[in-house]
């Protein structure tokens, strides 16, 4: 059974905050009365009014004896702001509906305690598979410390993602240009090679209608193990934060011409030639990071795959074939040795984007006895 109507707007709501709330939850919250909408809210950047305050506020005195919907229990402990289970007891309503637990240790069920101790009629369960994928990040980070690790990447339909020469502008089409843009802001960060740098020099910025004016803008990392990008690179402009990633093996100079062009530097161990993606992942983690989306090339998503660390994955399949046996391929590294081997996506959806198609799903790896491991995403 899907969400009800009331959630539903609840979850329309959280999805404006997404990418803006880390560490804290993009949630979402109505408050009813009278079949009516009468308050609206979602969470606002740290230190900023969680959902429900945001509601109630809206809602003002017709908040007392309302019901209201909210995509996360409401949390039970001070922070940077009040429990909003004080805001809904205070505000007098009769019924929340939550659709997930939130599993912080925080939290561990005791909003949901705290409002029917208070009178307050609890139920749970509503749009709770729709609130589980809006909050996979959030989930997988309380209960890990790791953000949701999402690939994507854009291929022909023989899997190549450029010519033998490199280039690879354009595999896809306008369209899914333009996905890509509307989805950046949704995110805390943007992964990618020094290949990707070097060769195809992207900003990495969000800019849904073709402007990043007002846009939330993830945090762009480039995986540079020995000092390949250029002082003058995109990806260093255009007044977003820019993290480069390497190891000893860049040279001091090299690194200190990174800072002086505004970039943070992150000096990370090497493993198996390459830098350390679960050290980095960890690294994320620990600032707080819940959405974290690689974009490749092959050699980075192929280390994701091959230490199954990958959630999520959008693939897009342009109707070209590009063809040559020393063009890259969207993803590298050890890979399957037999078919039986090779992960598999589940939870599929499949969407035109002009003449490309993008495949979305969640990666599923056999286990040793032939049966699958699949990631928790909630």
């Amino acid at each position: 059974m899907g969400a009800s109507e009331f959630m539903r707007a609840a979850l329309e709501e959280a999805a404006l905050g997404q990418g803006t709330t880390s560490p804290n939850p993009p949630v979402g919250a109505v408050v009813v009365t009278g079949g009516e909408i009468v308050g609206r809210g979602h969470t606002q950047p740290p230190g900023g009014d969680h959902a429900e305050v945001g509601a109630l506020r809206e809602a003002g005195e017709r908040a007392r004896g309302a019901t209201v919907y909210v995509t996360l229990e409401p949390c039970d402990h001070t922070g940077r702001t009040p429990p909003c289970t004080d805001a809904l007891i205070e505000a007098g309503v009769a019924a929340v509906r939550f659709a997930v637990l939130d599993p912080a240790p925080a939290a561990d069920g005791r909003g949901d305690r705290h409002l029917a101790d208070a009178g307050i009629d609890v139920e749970r369960g509503d749009g709770e598979a729709e609130a589980e994928r809006q909050l996979a990040g959030y989930l997988k980070h309380r209960r890990t410390g790791l953000p949701l690790v999402v690939v994507k990447f854009a291929a022909s339909l023989d899997g190549r993602i450029a010519a033998s020469s490199g280039d690879s502008r354009w595999v896809s089409g306008p369209q899914t240009l333009a996905w890509a843009h509307r989805n950046r802001p949704t995110l805390d960060a943007i992964v990618v090679g020094s290949n990707t740098v070097v060769v195809d020099n992207p900003q990495l910025t969000a800019r849904p209608g073709g402007t990043a004016d007002g846009v939330h803008q993830p945090l762009r990392v480039v995986l540079d193990s020995r000092g390949r990008t250029p002082a003058d690179a995109a990806v260093l402009g255009g007044g977003s934060a820019t993290m480069i990633v390497t190891t000893d093996a860049s040279s001091p100079a090299w690194r200190a011409g990174m800072q002086q062009a505004g970039a943070e530097v992150l000096l990370l161990p090497a493993a198996d030639e390459h830098l350390d993606v679960e050290a980095l992942l960890a690294e994320l983690g620990g600032r707080g990071m819940l959405t974290v989306l690689f974009e490749g090339g092959g050699v980075v998503l192929g280390t994701l795959f091959d230490r199954r660390l990958v959630d999520r994955v959008h693939a897009v399949i342009a109707p070209v074939v590009i063809g040559a046996g020393d063009a890259p391929s969207a993803v590298a590294g050890r890979g399957a040795e037999r078919m039986a081997q090779a992960p598999r996506l589940r939870d599929l959806t499949v969407e035109r984007l002009g003449d490309d198609t993008l495949i979305s799903g969640i990666p599923v790896w056999p286990d040793g006895d032939g049966s699958t491991e699949q990631h928790e995403e909630a």
